[in-house]
């Protein structure tokens, strides 16, 4: 089997080092990520000007790009240049991401956007993420990486994407795992002055922990990891009968 790995955070980012180190106990392992940080760039892609395209050595990978486009950049080059090259790619992985991706976070992640790109292509897609942006504990979320690919290869639509969340905690100290629909996250964030007329987005999420526990924000932040299985058709399905009553005329 044949993975490819992408990410939000960087080729350098501890999280795809973790990723990559555990895939390739299970599967052959190409990398192709972006040259910094881009998160929060949900599922933009690059268009009107060039993007680099550079290889590198990777640890524990067959072979490794590191460009300067998008999450999503990363995944359509990854797929094209290695299946150019001879390489069928079988399942596209994005993360580790260092941060949690749950409720809505989802609509803004670079790594679930990165993941979406692979679905939306037809191929079987899993995102994985550690809730801290300071996170130093893979081995669970590693571990769940290797364990769903029997789960999901050939047997789950591969126009959905499974997106893993692990709380940033040694393995003994994980309650389990819960499988669960998308929560609400809610932030308290504003535009701050810095400097001039340079503003800066900042804040915290706000509080959830009134939620059920089939909800992924409550069960991680109950120290718990999630799997949740996510669609990109946004189709109101229930409302579309509703306005096709309105009978426009034009």
């Amino acid at each position: 089997m044949n993975i490819l790995v992408v990410n939000d955070d960087g080729i350098k980012a501890p999280g795809i080092q973790a990723l990559v180190r555990a895939l390739s106990k299970a599967a052959d392992v190409y990398v192709c990520a972006p040259d910094g940080q881009r998160s929060a760039k949900s599922h933009s892609v690059t268009l009107g000007q060039p993007v680099t395209i550079e290889a590198v050595d990777f640890p524990y990978a067959k072979e490794a790009y590191q460009t300067s486009g998008s999450p999503a950049d990363c995944t359509k080059i990854g797929l094209q240049f290695f299946e150019e090259a001879g390489v069928k790619i079988d399942m596209v992985y994005s993360g580790i991401n260092m941060g949690s991706n749950l409720g809505r976070d989802t609509l803004y992640s670079g790594t679930v956007g990165a993941a979406a790109e692979a679905a939306l292509s037809g191929y079987h897609a899993v995102a994985v993420s550690a809730d801290d942006h300071q996170a130093t504990h893979f081995d669970v979320a590693g571990q769940l990486a290797v364990d769903v690919i029997e789960k999901v290869y050939g047997k789950v639509d591969p126009h959905t994407v499974i997106s893993i969340n692990v709380p940033n905690l040694p393995r003994e100290e994980i309650k389990g795992v819960k499988f669960v629909r998308l929560g609400q996250r809610y932030y308290d964030d504003k535009f701050h002055l810095v400097e001039d007329n340079k503003y800066k987005l900042s804040g915290q999420p706000a509080d959830f922990k009134d939620e059920a526990e089939e909800f992924d924000v409550t069960a991680v932040a109950n120290d718990y990891a999630t799997i949740t299985p996510l669609q990109f058709d946004f189709t109101d399905y229930e409302n579309l009968e509703t306005v096709k009553k309105w009978g426009f005329n034009i």
